[in-house]
């Protein structure tokens, strides 16, 4: 990303403008056309959590899923960046189960669940945090069930060079068009698995394919297809309470997918105009990534006077201080 990228969302404070974000964001078709850009959309960026929907193409088109009768609420959670409540938390651990695994096999590392109740809950019942509670357990309990499938031995998934890797750089490179491999700008991800830089366009034009099943031939356009319809029945296992990704999808069901990615990624896929939408908050705030994704979603999707009432409130969300009194807001500066 660059300096030079416009300012896309400004946070006020009464009228004043109190600060400003700056990024990128794209729009293309299932042919690679650009049909709105803002920004620098040809610098690699890593996607992060973003593309998890993208990761689990293996899961599915092994059928891996389909051995361990893996539903709506599996899949959508091996899609998810989810905040550790209690039934994502066992959804993980019932994913496992049926490989014949444990948490033991999970190398996310553990931490606290991300939502506030879910954490106090925890901590009263006595508990402590595991690996299920990462906020990425369900996308590793798909890696590690896609290797049991396939006979490959789990442990140390997460490496680069190991088989479920390699798989899923594959999957992701042939949807985004961009080559994933160690010659490919490389880091580690918050959960340990390799991320690579891909340009905002070309996970757009991916995120199209993934909108409309096309360009990737037969079997991947129907995984595609059941990943986006189980994110649309189980909306809550893709994030989960008063999250934007699950109020969203729970508010247009198949004709929005939306996932977020860390330091201000986010990603769609909207079927109903075979569009991908990829865009990046150049300061990683997800405040202000979500403002511009809502801002992209109230252009293109068509919605009636109810839809667009409710949605609002994610163009133009309204800040709060802790005496629940209103002292100003976000609004995108593009249109």
């Amino acid at each position: 990303m660059s300096l030079t990228d416009p300012i896309l969302v400004e946070v006020l404070r009464g009228d004043s403008v109190e600060c400003v974000h700056r990024g990128a964001a794209v729009v293309c078709d299932a042919a690679g056309r650009v049909v709105f850009s803002v920004g620098d959309i040809e610098q690699a960026i890593y996607p992060r959590s973003a593309i998890k929907a993208l990761q689990a193409l293996p899961l599915v088109e092994s059928g891996a899923a389909d051995r361990y009768g893996f539903g709506h609420a599996e899949l959508a959670l091996a899609c998810s960046s989810h905040s550790g409540e209690p039934r994502h938390a066992e959804t993980a651990a019932a994913m496992l189960a049926k490989a014949g695994l444990t948490e033991a096999t999970l190398e996310c590392g553990a931490h606290w669940p991300s939502g506030a109740s879910a954490t106090q809950g925890l901590a009263r019942s006595g508990g402590k945090p595991s690996a299920l509670h990462n906020n990425c357990s369900g996308k590793h309990s798909g890696f590690v069930c896609f290797a049991c499938h396939e006979g490959i031995d789990p442990a140390g998934y997460v490496g680069i060079d190991h088989k479920v890797q390699r798989f899923v750089a594959e999957a992701v490179g042939e949807v985004t068009g961009h080559r994933l491999d160690r010659e490919t700008a490389f880091g580690i991800d918050g959960c340990s698995i390799p991320t690579f830089a891909v340009p905002l366009k070309k996970l757009a034009h991916g995120f199209a394919k993934l909108a409309t099943g096309e360009g990737v031939g037969p079997e991947r356009a129907k995984a595609f297809a059941r990943l986006r319809a189980a994110c649309a029945a189980e909306p809550f296992m893709v994030a989960g309470s008063g999250r934007f990704c699950t109020d969203v999808m729970g508010l247009f069901g198949e004709r929005v997918f939306v996932k977020t990615g860390a330091e201000g990624v986010f990603c769609a896929a909207l079927p109903g105009q075979g569009l991908g939408v990829a865009l990046k908050c150049l300061d990683g705030a997800s405040r202000a990534s979500e403002v511009m994704m809502a801002t992209l979603i109230a252009k293109l999707v068509p919605m009636d006077e109810a839809e667009r009432a409710k949605f609002q409130r994610f163009v133009t969300p309204v800040m709060k201080n802790w005496n629940g009194i209103t002292v100003g807001g976000l609004r995108p500066t593009f249109s």
